[in-house]
């Protein structure tokens, strides 16, 4: 099957099934596969114009839903927390979008600047497996609180204590969480930025600041990273879609016909990773997504220099 908009071949059952396999392990982490989605159609279909990041996004308003039903389902929705993101996220994926396409057209610079975020992500994974390996039993270290609830069952609910213009409060597992609304604002203004012109829509790489610096549960992040992820991914598709044509030599549109074939397989596996979730040892999830993050950017550095 051929993708005028991508200018690529390929067999129309591939995009579902890598996007279903990556997905349903990406989204045991929280994030929705994205990051690592885009890779595949830049080094592997060769898939290299700038509408790469548009069809990418595209996949996430597909398949990030049915995470989010089972964020919502089980009750750890943190809304004022989404919102915050959401306002910070729009007008970065909007300034990421131009960036992308009047700054980073040519295939060889961008992928440098996939390997500056890949690389970034991955290095923070590293850590955080290495910490927990020398953390004591209890006090658990960056991955430790990435883990979630340890007790079988349901995950326990978020309530909100309070929100102000200033400060965001809530409760969960017994803990109160207390975190500024600017500095949320700031750090999704900047993450709007990357995701836009990465096309992954910012979420994958929110989710690590907000847990280390703002030290909040992942449990209580990853819904609302993907909910993010996923009003910035829409607002992203219209924009690149508006963007086409004050630039008809270039390809800038996303392909709605492959956007829509690693939706579809990105929905199926999002929603099955979420319920296998516990059956799987979260440092085994955490350690295969590192390894492959940093060996592709890796990869997209040498790349660079050849």
């Amino acid at each position: 099957m051929f993708f005028p908009t991508a200018g690529i071949e390929i067999a129309p059952w591939v995009p579902p099934l890598v996007a279903f396999v990556i997905s349903f392990f990406t989204s045991m982490g929280g994030v929705s596969g994205a990051f690592l989605l885009l890779p595949f159609q830049v080094s592997v279909l060769g898939y290299v114009n700038p509408s790469v990041s548009a069809t990418n996004q595209l996949f996430n308003v597909v398949a990030i839903p049915s995470g989010v039903y089972r964020y919502c389902k089980e009750g750890r929705m943190l809304w004022p927390l989404t919102w915050i993101v959401v306002v910070g996220t729009l007008p970065g994926v909007f300034v990421g979008a131009f960036v992308r396409t009047l700054w980073l057209p040519d295939p060889r610079h961008f992928k440098m600047f996939a390997a500056a975020v890949l690389l970034y992500i991955g290095v923070k994974m590293v850590r955080d497996l290495l910490a927990t390996r020398g953390a004591a039993p209890g006090k658990g270290g960056g991955l430790a609180r990435m883990r979630g609830p340890k007790a079988a069952g349901p995950a326990p609910a978020v309530a909100v204590l309070g929100l102000t213009s200033r400060r965001l409060t809530y409760s969960f597992q017994g803990e109160t969480h207390d975190v500024s609304c600017a500095g949320i604002l700031v750090l999704s203004l900047v993450v709007g930025v990357v995701g836009g012109a990465y096309g992954i829509g910012g979420g994958s790489i929110i989710a690590p600041f907000l847990v280390t610096f703002f030290r909040l549960p992942v449990h209580t992040v990853a819904g609302a990273a993907l909910m993010g992820t996923f009003v910035t991914s829409v607002a992203g598709v219209a924009f690149y879609q508006g963007l086409a044509p004050f630039f008809p030599h270039m390809s800038v549109a996303p392909d709605w016909a492959l956007g829509l074939l690693f939706g579809i397989g990105g929905t199926a596996g999002m929603y099955l990773g979420a319920r296998c979730q516990k059956y799987m040892p979260a440092r085994a999830i955490k350690t295969m997504l590192a390894g492959v993050i940093v060996f592709t950017a890796l990869k997209y550095v040498m790349e660079f220099f050849q």
